[in-house]
C-alpha cells in the first residue's frame, strides 16, 4: 500500500518498526529467545510473501502472524514440555532496548517470576489471548482476528485463564523421571 507520497514504504522498514512488539510477544508466549528469534524470522519470511495490497494495517497483520506462529509453536512443543522434570519457567530477559543498567534492575523486581510461573498454567490459546489483552492491551477484536477466534470467543478464553491463574494449578502434572 502507497503512503501520501505514492511511494511504497520498504518492507523491512515496516517489519523493523514492530520488531520490539513482536519480539516481546513472541517472547512471553514461548519464553525463549532462541525460540523468539526463530518466530520473527518466520513472520519476516511470511510479511515479505504477503500482498501489501491486501494488507490494511501492518502492524496488525504482524501481531497476529506472531501470535499464530507461537501457538502452534507452543501446541507442538507441548509434548516436549511435558517430558520436563519440575516447573517449567521462561528465561529471564529485559525485552526493553532503551532500558539502562539501573532499569534493568528494577525491570527485575517488577516483572516477578510469579508472572512467568502463572503463563505456565495457562494453554497456548488462552496464553495469547492474555498477554494481548492484560499485557499489551490490545481490544477484542484485535485479539479476534489474531489468534482465530470471534471477539466472544476470546472474552470466554480470558475470563477462563484469569480463573486458571487464580486457582494456583498447573495446567499438567510433570511426568516422573525414568
Amino acid at each position: 500500500m502507497p503512503d501520501d507520497d505514492g511511494v511504497a514504504p520498504d518492507p523491512l522498514a515496516t517489519f523493523n518498526e514492530y520488531r520490539s512488539l513482536l519480539f516481546s510477544i513472541a517472547y512471553r508466549m514461548v519464553g525463549t529467545v532462541a525460540d523468539s528469534e526463530d518466530m520473527l524470522q518466520d513472520a519476516f519470511i511470511r510479511w515479505q510473501q504477503a500482498p501489501r495490497d491486501e494488507i490494511r494495517s501492518p502492524k496488525a497483520f504482524l501481531v497476529t502472524i506472531v501470535s499464530r506462529l507461537c501457538i502452534n509453536h507452543l501446541q507442538s512443543a507441548r509434548v516436549q514440555r511435558e517430558e520436563y522434570v519440575g516447573q517449567w519457567l521462561p528465561e529471564p530477559i529485559v525485552t526493553d532496548a532503551a532500558s539502562d543498567p539501573t532499569t534493568a534492575m528494577w525491570a527485575g523486581e517488577s516483572i516477578s517470576m510469579a508472572f512467568l510461573v502463572l503463563l505456565e498454567r495457562l494453554n497456548p490459546i488462552e496464553r495469547a489471548v492474555f498477554l494481548l489483552r492484560e499485557v499489551f492491551d490490545y481490544d477484542y477484536t484485535a485479539i479476534a482476528a489474531a489468534v482465530g477466534r470471534t471477539e466472544t470467543n476470546c472474552r470466554q478464553i480470558l475470563r477462563r485463564a484469569k480463573e486458571r491463574v487464580h486457582a494456583a494449578r498447573p495446567r499438567f502434572t510433570p511426568s516422573a523421571r525414568k
